[in-house]
């Protein structure tokens, strides 16, 4: 399989599981409505989970532009693919959102809410302050990025020092989730550009009943909040933990 297509996949199958059990949660007369933010944010990390271990040995399973600049900022990804990647992710975003869309076909005439339906597509502030929210996602994804950069080193993913290389998606996943309980009820922890940008896309082309605007006044905030904390994050990581 191709890196395109890995990233493509894997990005796909993140969001049609993250984006599906915000559907699941928000929408009427589904089997889940009202579960809450627990299930939203399991349901979130799992999806990485998933989507890392199918893709991984593909393509590295980044599925994130805030990870695929950030390691190409510290010279641990090349630049020159990064075009490539972004691309896939957000064609992956997209396709993914689309799938959630289909799988809920009868639930968006029977939600009333706007908020709901924009909400399975992509984030929004629970109070609208442009400094706070940006600083938000830039802490978020600071410490998704750390997080990966730190844990999934090769000493601690050897055996001999106590982990099993097979670990490694589900410590990502892990990683999504702490974020999604602890920082993510500023803005619904986007912490990803594409998981953001291409599933509001989906909301702004698809045609769903009573849908409302998709915020594109926001919608700059979860694509350079990650980037920036990204970028911070893999600088971090060099300065502290060198090679």
């Amino acid at each position: 399989m191709s890196p395109f297509l890995a990233e493509l996949l894997g990005t796909m199958l993140l969001v049609l599981l993250g984006d599906g059990v915000v559907a699941n949660v928000v929408l009427n007369k589904t089997k889940g409505q009202n579960s809450g933010w627990i299930v939203i944010t399991a349901g979130w990390a799992f999806g990485v989970t998933v989507a890392v271990y199918a893709v991984g040995t593909f393509s590295g399973a980044h599925l994130n532009p805030a990870v695929t600049i950030g390691l190409a900022s510290i010279g641990k990804f090349a630049w020159a693919s990064v075009p490539t990647y972004i691309a896939a992710q957000m064609l992956g975003a997209f396709l993914g959102a689309t799938i959630v869309w289909l799988t809920y076909l009868p639930h968006w005439s029977v939600t009333e809410s706007q908020a709901s339906k924009l909400a399975v597509f992509c984030t929004a502030p629970a109070i609208r302050n442009t400094y706070s929210n940006l600083l938000t996602e830039i802490i978020g994804t600071a410490v998704l990025v750390l997080g990966v950069l730190t844990i999934l080193t090769p000493k601690n993913l050897n055996p001999e020092h106590g982990w099993n290389v097979g670990f490694g998606p589900a410590l990502v996943g892990v990683i999504v989730w702490a974020i999604g309980l602890s920082l993510g009820g500023p803005t619904g922890y986007a912490i990803n550009p594409a998981r953001d940008l291409g599933p509001r896309l989906a909301h702004a082309l698809l045609p769903i009943a009573g849908k409302g605007n998709s915020d594109w006044g926001y919608a700059w905030i979860p694509v350079a909040g990650p980037i920036i904390g990204g970028v911070i994050a893999a600088f971090v990581y060099r300065a502290f933990w060198p090679a």
